[in-house]
């Protein structure tokens, strides 16, 4: 695939804004040359990073301000080099655009047409031409040439690449830049990390920085947000935290890199024109500091003086050489604890893929021996390394558990998972059996690791092949230990496999295995029982609990404690203070994943009883603990991100909310990464109204990998078609989200109440402009939605008592959303008693639970509700808190709401024909008063049109002619 490209100036409008204002450019047409702070820019960077673009961008700021642009190029032509080669296409360039007064000064100077592009591609006899030009003569040609130039405007001069410049070129250079030109200024760029110590530019340009009125720009790496707009301009679908990460790790900022690394979609290779590219940078060493870089290649990305020098066949004096000649070359750089990496970790990536199969073993391999025989000192995970692509396997299988312990140990469950995978990769791949390992204690430990790093759904495939390829024979305790892991794994990720069953068979086999292993499984027995069988799980969990005191398993101990702290289902006290003391009990011990889950579960109580205060607190203290641990992405302290999230968005907090799940730079599982993004677009399209249609479509492909991405995901689209009365889309969204869902959860999960609710006021939004079939029609979907509330209301019923404060606010909300419906449906509406009351009340259960936006949302409902009643006076009231609050969320979805209130026309009613709705009441009776139509409408905080529509149905209704003839009907039927 090709690499890709972007005509966009993206992370440069500090350095582009610095460039016009030395030069004396205004993009506004302002300002003069003369104003400029330099006459010349040099403008430096490595190879890629952009010098070209911002001379573009600065060519088109330098046109649309007035002035004249020329640009000449140098190319590299080795030794062969035409003098003179930028200033021929200069002179090119104003012999075509401005012919007049190229001729004039070629008439002066007749010497400069042997400098014309025309005439510099014949033989021998123009090039001892060209070296007999008199260079005097030269530079008083091209200095008259340009002030003649710029006599029509400004002139800003261009030249680019200047580290191919010719001698006679960077003399020419020097020349301009001590003689200033009036209205001329110059922009030169060239590469800096071309300018090794011997490069003749190298002398030039510390130079021309002493000269007045020459300043230099450095062009930097892109910065990582730059980076990411960059890749987003090339890869316009949304990619995955780590492959962000991948790009700014591999492109360190480097624009023709991130190109080129986007264009190869993710091959893992350096793409073969940037490998040209950067490996030009090893032509010009000899060969033996080429070996000693390929010899780095192989080490990694850094690697010690020490290890070289005893992988190296070179002796000390030689090996020193060649590695100076390599940073003096920009190739390499060295640091201060005496190790070498290369300058750009893309380089050492294209040495390395240059390298020859057999090359690499065999270099790996002499790494494995310096390293196995103590003659350097170097880490298990140099070791294993190296060891596998030298295709030593033992030496590789052992590296790698040794790896993975240590990076346990220093709290990176991340790096622990991958070389315990790597480990079982090896053996089961091994053409000979691998006896000296516990392959199932080395799966065991490998989900472990997996699970602390978040990755769960790897772990329960580790464990699931490791028991697939257990012999019929197996030991009891194999398989019962695995199972145990199993369903520990299982209880932490949406699946349709039962965690009790595995749990169940695990108890059974370890029956008569020792005591530690069989108090784990009936540990995990209990929490896979639950809440929902909570006398059977305490009777296990006590069960364990004895087996654990009994035999002094203290660890255990701690976590039985945390679990039956949450099963007391006879004194009724809340657990707040069991999960809290075993929390301390945890801490007190050591033991952080205790702790964490503990602490995890603390804070879900506080949340589900309407504590949100409390609830973000603990929230807070399970992530700090989890970065004390290394834990940051373990399923405790992710979620319980999440959660926080989630708490902070009630409280109102939004923007709070939505940068604590930002995981830019950051390396989360792909689960945890889909459902932050859900809930950030919850909050910016389902609560804000702001329109990002491509990424609600983006998250659909992660919907069916946790049943909260879809939930939440869901919602942000449920609120958007609700928001615009699309009533089908919304019915079409519920049915997807159930689709994903059920299968991870069950059928009658809590959160479809309120997805069912939502589905409802979308029929509701849309009832004003349907047509009386289309009402009747939405009838059946909607009883479907009530139907659907009431089953989960009548599933959880018996668990009535530990309902918290969100469930009744949307069993209320439920309610009132139907009677709403009804009303402008006109299907059975209810009495408008009936429908205030229900407001009143979904109000009242918003703000006990403390809601900022659903009290916000129920506040708009509300007074529009109000209105419709004819209590203009709380409708106004309710209405400025809906306000207020919308303002305060920049919800623009709930502003709109509260806008076309006014503007949206009540329904006919379908029941009599004289029957007026609350709203045309209230007109009436303001025009039986002798209010003119913008009278009424500033009363009633609607517009003039919207109050003629409503007279117009009055007149229609009550037969009458006119506005005094309504009246007058109006007063004999008592209806004012």
């Amino acid at each position: 695939m090709p690499a890709l490209r972007t005509t966009d100036l993206i992370g440069r409008d500090a350095e582009l804004e610095q460039l016009t204002a030395q030069l004396g450019i205004r993009t506004s047409g302002a300002g003069h040359p003369h104003e400029a702070t330099a006459r010349a820019v040099l403008v430096a960077g490595d190879a890629g990073v952009g010098k070209t673009r911002v001379l573009m961008a600065l060519r088109d700021a330098a046109l649309d301000a007035g002035w004249q642009v020329v640009a000449g190029h140098c190319l590299d032509l080795a030794d062969s080099s035409l003098p003179y080669l930028p200033f021929s296409e200069i002179l090119g360039r104003v012999m075509a655009d401005l012919p007049d007064v190229a001729g004039r000064v070629l008439d002066v100077h007749p010497t400069l047409a042997r400098l014309q592009p025309g005439r510099r591609i014949r033989t021998s006899e123009t090039a001892s031409g060209d070296q007999a030009l008199d260079r005097g003569n030269v530079y008083d040609a091209v200095g008259d040439l340009l002030s003649a130039v710029a006599e029509q405007a400004p002139l800003l001069v261009v030249v680019e690449d200047a580290h191919w410049a010719d001698e006679s070129t960077r003399d020419m250079l020097s020349f301009l830049f001590s003689r200033p030109l009036p209205g001329v200024s110059l922009a030169v760029s060239y590469r800096a990390d071309d300018l090794h110590r011997r490069h003749p530019l190298r002398r030039q340009v510390a130079e021309w920085m002493r000269l007045r009125g020459v300043d230099r720009l450095q062009l930097e790496p892109l910065a990582e947000d730059a980076v990411r707009r960059l890749v987003r301009a090339l890869h316009p679908t949304t990619l995955s935290e780590a492959e962000y990460v991948s790009i700014v790790d591999r492109a360190e900022g480097n624009p023709f890199f991130i190109e080129e690394l986007v264009g190869a979609t993710w091959s893992g290779q350096v793409p073969g024109e940037l490998a040209d590219v950067l490996l030009v940078h090893l032509d010009r060493l000899d060969e033996t500091t080429r070996q000693v870089v390929r010899l780095v290649s192989v080490a990694g990305r850094q690697v010690s003086h020490a290890l070289l020098a005893a992988v190296s066949d070179l002796g000390s004096t030689e090996l020193e050489a060649a590695l100076r000649a390599a940073v003096d070359a920009h190739v390499l750089v060295a640091s201060r604890g005496g190790t070498y990496a290369f300058r750009h970790a893309l380089l050492g990536e294209a040495v390395y893929d240059d390298l020859l199969p057999g090359e690499r073993m065999r270099l790996h391999a002499d790494f494995v021996a310096a390293l196995g025989e103590g003659r350097a000192v170097g880490t298990a995970a140099e070791l294993a390394q190296h060891a596998r692509r030298a295709d030593d396997r033992p030496v590789a299988i052992r590296a790698s558990i040794e790896a993975g312990e240590e990076a346990l140990a220093v709290g990176g469950p991340s790096e622990a998972s991958t070389h315990f995978l790597d480990a079982l990769e090896l053996i089961d791949t091994a053409r000979t059996p691998v006896t000296d390992v516990d392959v199932h204690a080395l799966a065991r430990r490998c989900a472990e690791a997996l699970i602390a790093a978040g990755r769960v759904p790897k772990a329960v495939k580790v464990l699931r092949a490791r028991l697939a390829t257990l012999p019929p024979g197996a030991s009891d305790v194999d398989r019962g230990q695995l199972l145990t892991a199993l369903a520990s794994a299982l209880l932490l990720t949406d699946t349709t496999d039962s965690p009790r069953e595995a749990a169940e068979e695990a108890v059974a086999l370890l029956q008569d295995g020792p005591p530690k292993l069989l108090a784990r499984a009936l540990l995990v027995l209990a929490q896979s029982l639950g809440s929902w069988h909570g006398d059977e799980a305490r009777s296990v969990a006590l069960q364990a609990l004895e087996l654990a005191e009994r035999h002094d398993l203290q660890s255990l101990a701690v976590e039985l404690h945390t679990t039956i702290a949450g099963l007391d289902p006879t004194s009724g006290s809340s657990p707040v203070a069991g999960w809290r003391a075993a929390a301390d009990r945890a801490r007190r011990a050591g033991l952080i994943e205790p702790e964490l889950r503990a602490l995890y579960l603390l804070g879900r109580l506080h949340h589900d009883e309407g504590d949100l205060g409390a609830a973000v607190a603990v929230y807070r203290e399970v992530i700090a603990r989890s970065e004390v641990g290394g834990l940051t992405w373990s399923p405790y302290p992710a979620e319980a991100r999440l959660l926080l999230a989630v708490a902070l968005t009630h409280q109102g907090l939004l923007d709070e909310a939505w940068e604590l799940l930002d995981v830019s730079g950051q390396n989360p599982p792909m689960v945890f990464e889909w459902l932050y993004f859900a809930h950030q677009m919850l909050i910016t399209i389902g609560i804000r109204g702001e329109a990002k249609p491509k990424a609600l479509e983006r998250l659909r492909d992660y919907w069916g990998t946790d049943g909260l991405t879809a939930i939440s995901a869901g919602t942000a689209e449920l609120l958007r078609a609700a928001a615009a009365g699309d009533a089908a889309t919304a019915v079409s969204v519920y049915d997807d989200v159930l689709a994903a869902v059920v299968p991870l959860w069950h059928e009658w999960f809590q959160a479809r109440m309120r997805l069912a609710t939502i589905v409802v006021s979308a029929f509701a939004a849309a009832a004003p402009h349907q047509s009386v079939e289309e009402r009747e029609a939405s009838a059946a979907v909607v009883d479907r939605m009530m139907a659907d509330g009431a089953r989960v209301v009548d599933f959880y019923a018996p668990y009535d008592g530990s309902h918290g404060p969100e469930y009744r606010m949307w069993v209320a909300r439920r309610t009132a959303e139907h009677l709403r419906w009804r009303w402008l449906a006109q299907v059975d509406p209810p009495s408008s008693d009936e429908l205030v009351e229900a407001w009143r009340a979904a109000e009242e259960t918003a703000v006990a639970y403390g809601s900022v936006p659903e009290v916000a949302q129920v506040r708009v409902r509300l007074s529009g509700v109000l209105r419709a009643t004819g209590d203009a006076a709380a409708a106004r009231a309710v209405g400025d808190q809906a306000r207020e609050a919308a303002h305060a969320l920049r919800s623009r979805a709930l502003l709109a709401e509260l806008t076309a209130q006014g503007s949206a026309p009540a329904p006919v009613a379908v029941s009599e024909v004289a029957a007026l709705t609350p709203r045309e009441s209230e007109i009436l009776a303001l025009v039986a008063e002798g209010r003119s139509n913008g009278e009424i409408g500033k009363q009633l905080f609607i517009s003039t049109k919207t109050v003629s529509v409503h007279v117009s149905n009055i007149l229609t209704k009550l037969a009458a002619a006119s506005r005094t003839e309504a009246a007058a009907v109006a007063r004999r039927r008592g209806l004012v």
